[in-house]
């Protein structure tokens, strides 16, 4: 607390925590991670770093992706990454695993974040601020709320808009407004399946015998994406934690938003898989899809977020873009070093 410290992650790689005010729930923290490439054997070569990186992790999730923070450095970024409140490092015994009931809760978490980014790098300036899945939709509407605070925003298979479209959320929003009014907490009745973990922990490690396994190449051998990703379980579990009436009226609420449309005023990339794949049952297809997130109306929500919007269809991607198979990721590395030569690191 108050203090950089060891992070799990390991060498190159430091963690702070900090408070904040408390909510109705008692204390709250959030926890800022912080990548120094000269403090890590395995990292590129130190550059003095031309803009910041903020990242912001999803639901069910926390900031593990090394690659990512080693790869942004190695553009000129000075990496970041926060765990929001009750997610992950922030997590604390008998909290709600994630729980707020609007997302504009997390302004404190964002904003305690770019304090200690400021007191670090006052000479960078404003930051790019990065987020994946809930964690994108999170960081657009932070952006359409704070005009001229970013630098640019990356979103990462941004959850834009609930599974089967507008009509659904109509639908649906009424009654989950009526719970989260009534029973804001309670445990919905809503299964994972567990495919998406499936995907993370890799083929190498796939021992459920329902589909012939390809054998794999020398190439894949050393990938994570088959031979799994390192996850701490406690931080992103399998089955996720219980979805809340609470938690999904505020991500109602900010698709209502999106859906009217936002005036991000600052570039926005959007890297969003080029299908998505939805069933009751496993097949290894769902290894080149999104399984999370409908691919489809992300792509067609993402232009309405402001006036410079690029969206960049990564073939055969997994919902979280940059943890798919290293050739697939590799081109979403590419699209998005482009892009961050063009708007964050002139």
């Amino acid at each position: 607390m108050g203090r950089w410290g060891p992070d799990v992650l390991g060498d190159g790689f430091t963690a702070r925590t900090v408070e904040l005010l408390p909510d109705e729930d008692g204390p709250v923290v959030a926890t800022v991670v912080r990548y120094r490439p000269e403090d890590d054997p395995e990292g590129p070569p130190p550059t003095p770093p031309r803009y910041v990186m903020l990242h912001l992790h999803g639901w069910n999730d926390y900031f593990h992706q090394r690659e990512l923070a080693r790869r942004c450095a190695a553009d000129g970024a000075a990496f970041y990454a926060l765990d929001l409140r009750r997610y992950g490092r922030s997590l604390r015994p008998g909290q709600l695993r994630g729980y707020v009931q609007s997302l504009s809760t997390y302004d404190e978490d964002i904003h305690a974040a770019r304090d200690l980014i400021r007191a670090d790098h006052p000479e960078l300036g404003d930051v790019v601020l990065m987020g994946h899945s809930t964690g994108g939709l999170t960081a657009a509407l932070w952006a359409h709320r704070h005009p001229g605070a970013l630098r640019a925003l990356v979103l990462n298979a941004p959850w834009l808009e609930l599974q089967g479209s507008w009509i659904l959320r109509t639908l649906g929003q009424p009654v989950i407004e009526r719970l989260a009014r009534y029973q804001p907490t309670a445990a919905l009745p809503l299964k994972d399946l567990g495919f998406y973990s499936r995907i993370l922990a890799g083929r190498a490690a796939d021992t459920h015998g329902d589909d012939a396994l390809p054998e794999l190449s020398p190439e894949e051998l050393t990938d994570p994406a088959h031979t799994g990703w390192p996850i701490e379980p406690a931080w992103r579990t399998s089955p996720s934690a219980p979805i809340r009436p609470g938690w999904l009226a505020a991500v109602l609420a900010g698709h209502s938003q999106v859906a009217a449309g936002l005036d991000i005023t600052c570039p926005v990339l959007v890297l969003v898989s080029d299908k998505s794949l939805f069933g009751p049952r496993w097949t290894e297809q769902m290894r080149t899809a999104d399984t999370v997130i409908d691919a489809e109306l992300t792509a067609r929500r993402a232009p309405g977020l402001g006036p410079l919007v690029t969206v960049a269809r990564v073939r055969d991607a997994v919902h979280d873009v940059l943890l798919s198979p290293a050739a697939v990721r590799e081109g979403a590395y590419r699209e998005l070093s482009r892009w961050l030569r063009a708007y964050a690191a002139a």
